[in-house]
């Protein structure tokens, strides 16, 4: 991931927390009190970057036992219990030295944004990996304030919040140690300040009304796509694998054509131009998709039927009839030849003709061939088997 960690840093507007409050139905002087008590000002610092605090106390427990955790205790960045050691001024030199032990759980011992979502809670925030969380929150603060609204309503508070209950929503945002900070009465507080406030004028249908109308489907996105590195490349992959597309294939940073094929069924599942470029829509809209659904006659997808579609069940297939074809005439003659084998009359014509190959009896060939093409018909029977389950349960597109 970019250790720069400096994005478009899109700053708030008024018309962002009516909008996103009216996502769930909380009024914009609902969000104003919580923001003012839990929003730390602006969601960047003075570089640009989202603001952020490393904790070393999740990094200890999120590392658990091992060579890591020893490695991240030894160069201090992590301990045992919150407040053993002071905080500096910059946490991000100790979030990059994190990272080059662990990224991912370096970037979930942090909190981050204008509401300082730890983003161990990334999956509650919307987002299918901590490095996803991070890069919207490096877009803008509308994206933090997105995060928490959708954490509101993973903690089952967003009705706590419509129907005011302040102690509730203290309690679950911060701990047990609310009252201390008296951050129930702050919001009480803030509330009663910004009913008295005119609200900005917000209507959903002129919002919709407002937005430009999409390109034509015969003009290609990536006409318009931003320029991607591998590491913007390489967290699609991945989004688009953990939501199901699993034609996307390996993760590896680079638009070939399996990646390329899943850019365009991600795109037309979520009603984007056209295309199989990767553009600021399509990052937006991978944020807050959700995982793809299996369609019915997917599901239920008959054998037959999925041959037509995955060539290798197709190849799977034709093996085990191929092995039926040989293994059946020689279990056979096997049988017959043993048979015959025994039969004084009958040997004096089968032995020359056995003497030709080698001293070991025909009928042991034939049992050979015979096993053999038994063994390619279970492993093709299975292999086919895999194949039909991975096509109806979406594991293979």
């Amino acid at each position: 991931m970019d250790t720069s960690f400096k994005g478009a840093a899109v700053r708030l507007h008024d018309i962002d927390i009516t909008r996103i409050g009216a996502e769930i139905g909380v009024g914009e002087d609902e969000l104003h009190a919580f923001m003012d008590v839990e929003a730390a000002g602006s969601g960047f610092d003075a570089a640009g970057r989202p603001k952020m605090l490393f904790e070393p106390h999740v990094f200890y427990r999120l590392l658990g036992k091992g060579a890591k955790r020893d490695a991240a205790v030894k160069a201090g960045l992590a301990y045992p219990k919150w407040g053993a050691k002071p905080y500096p001024k910059d946490s991000y030199p100790r979030l990059v030295k994190a990272m080059a032990i662990d990224e991912t759980i370096a970037l979930m011992s942090a909190s981050w944004g204008s509401t300082q979502i730890l983003a161990e809670n990334h999956r509650d925030a919307g987002y299918t990996s901590p490095q996803a969380m991070v890069s919207a929150f490096m877009a803008s603060e509308a994206n933090h304030l997105e995060a928490t609204v959708r954490l509101l309503v993973a903690w089952k508070i967003d009705d706590d919040l419509r129907a005011h209950r302040w102690p509730v929503i203290a309690r679950t945002w911060n701990g047990p140690g609310y009252k201390q900070n008296r951050y129930d009465a702050k919001m009480a507080e803030a509330f009663a300040k910004w009913q008295k406030i005119r609200d900005t004028p917000f209507s959903p249908a002129a919002q919709v009304a407002a937005i430009p109308a999409a390109a034509p489907a015969d003009q290609p996105a990536d006409a318009t796509a931003v320029v991607v590195d591998k590491d913007t490349i390489t967290r699609v992959q991945q989004q688009l694998k953990d939501l199901g597309y699993t034609e996307v294939g390996g993760v590896d940073g680079k638009i070939g054509t399996m990646t390329a094929t899943a850019i365009r069924a991600f795109r037309a599942d979520n009603s984007l131009p056209a295309g199989d470029g990767i553009d600021d829509d399509m990052l937006l809209a991978l944020q807050k998709a959700k995982p793809r659904a299996i369609a019915p006659e997917r599901a239920n997808a008959a054998p037959e039927v999925v041959r037509d579609k995955v060539p290798e069940v197709k190849a799977n297939w034709l093996s085990k009839i191929g092995g039926y074809i040989v293994g059946i005439p020689a279990a056979a003659g096997a049988l017959l030849k043993g048979a015959l084998d025994n039969i004084p009359a009958a040997k004096d014509y089968i032995d020359p003709l056995t003497s030709i190959a080698s001293d070991v009896p025909g009928w042991v060939w034939l049992a050979g061939i015979a096993g053999i093409a038994g063994a390619l018909v279970l492993v093709s029977r299975h292999g086919e088997a895999k194949g039909v389950e991975a096509f109806q349960s979406g594991a293979r597109r």
